[in-house]
């Protein structure tokens, strides 16, 4: 359906979050480090000139507090682990902010299928790969990325990674093919859609970087796992979608937006969109706990998995929640989510109180 979207005063309200945010005790060498790989890749601009014009200026890349994303997302992540999904993290946000500023402010859509097809070339199947030179930040990000993200312990992901990475650049050019011709997606095609645009396809890598942990092969494959992995995703996008409503609708008229999908294909208020939208994902959220505490422990006794296997699996869970209370904790927190209208949308709470933490720094 196509229309042509508008901006109002709305309230945000404040999701519910069961699950206590933790910060990593790595966070202060993280923060001293916190500019350098950007500054190397290009994405932030040095002493030297640059080559090319850099993706953030420095109090732009401050106010992302990417720092305190990966602290609280990876609560128990050994320092290796913290750095790596820290330039993961990093990479993702400059693809994000690069793209937006390069095609979607510009409509360039020719622009984008080219970019994009270039990026796949970067995300290499196979070690030892011969990689072109690169041409930009986005790609030099991810050249760099492409050597460290599979150590032994990981090696198993690089097909699944490298997949969920490429309909992650994908996602971005259907999003602008949607905002140019003023197509909103519909509902039932749209949370698959977002799984993949928020490349939600990779936070089980995510988890298990930092915790070490597995699902175990004899579960992994079965329909509460994939229900379970379904509703861990959703959250993640359709959380986002309400944390960033302003900045993405007003500041760079998207119609890939959970609110706007729900107030065209319900026929609802922007309001009344905004609630439906906080309704639903606090239902994938209670889904994620009911299939936790209701279905997994009878699957895990069919299952026969051993005293060891539990043990890694209730990690696995423990760091899922972890990543989706630091999510959670980062959408309300960083000043990358407050309208650059200066004009702050009122919150009001709705569901459980938020558990105190630590304020997100606007400056590290």
């Amino acid at each position: 359906m196509t229309v042509t979207v508008t901006v109002q005063d709305i309230e945000l309200p404040k999701l519910r979050m069961p699950y206590p945010v933790r910060l990593n005790p790595y966070l202060p060498v993280l923060r001293e480090e916190t500019e350098t790989w950007a500054r190397e890749m290009g994405m932030l601009a040095g002493d030297a000139a640059p080559s090319a014009a850099p993706i953030w200026t420095r109090s732009q890349f401050r106010a992302m507090a990417v720092d305190q994303l990966t602290a609280w997302t990876l609560p128990d992540a050994s320092l290796v682990g913290l750095r790596l999904n820290h330039r993961f993290n990093l990479w993702a946000l400059a693809w994000d902010d690069y793209f937006a500023s390069a095609f979607k402010q510009t409509g360039d859509l020719a622009g984008a299928q080219a970019f994009t097809a270039r990026l796949h070339v970067f995300l290499s199947p196979e070690p030892g790969t011969r990689l072109p030179e690169p041409a930009n930040a986005v790609e030099k990000g991810m050249a760099d990325l492409q050597q460290r993200l599979f150590p032994p312990a990981l090696a198993h992901w690089r097909q699944g990674l490298n997949r969920a990475l490429a309909r992650y650049i994908d996602a971005g050019v259907q999003e602008l093919v949607n905002s140019r011709s003023g197509r909103v997606p519909d509902l039932i095609e749209y949370a698959q859609f977002r799984r993949e645009s928020f490349a939600a396809y990779t936070a089980p890598y995510s988890v298990e970087l930092a915790t070490g942990a597995r699902i175990p092969e004899q579960i992994r494959h079965s329909r509460t796992v994939g229900a379970l992995l379904d509703a861990f995703m959703d959250y993640m996008g359709l959380a986002n979608d309400i944390a960033s409503y302003h900045r993405e609708v007003h500041d760079e008229y998207d119609v890939n937006n959970l609110v706007v999908v729900l107030e065209t294909s319900l026929g609802l208020s922007v309001q009344e969109a905004m609630d439906a939208a906080a309704d639903l994902v606090t239902a994938r959220l209670r889904h994620f706990e009911h299939l936790i505490e209701s279905e997994l422990p009878p699957l895990v006794r069919r299952s026969g998995l051993d005293h060891g296997e539990q043990i890694e699996l209730e990690a696995w869970i423990n760091g899922a929640w972890s990543f989706l209370s630091g999510l959670h904790a980062w959408y309300t927190g960083a000043p990358r989510y407050a309208p650059a209208s200066g004009s702050v949308p009122k919150q009001r709470t709705a569901g459980a109180t938020v558990p105190a933490r630590e304020p997100c720094p606007s400056a590290t």
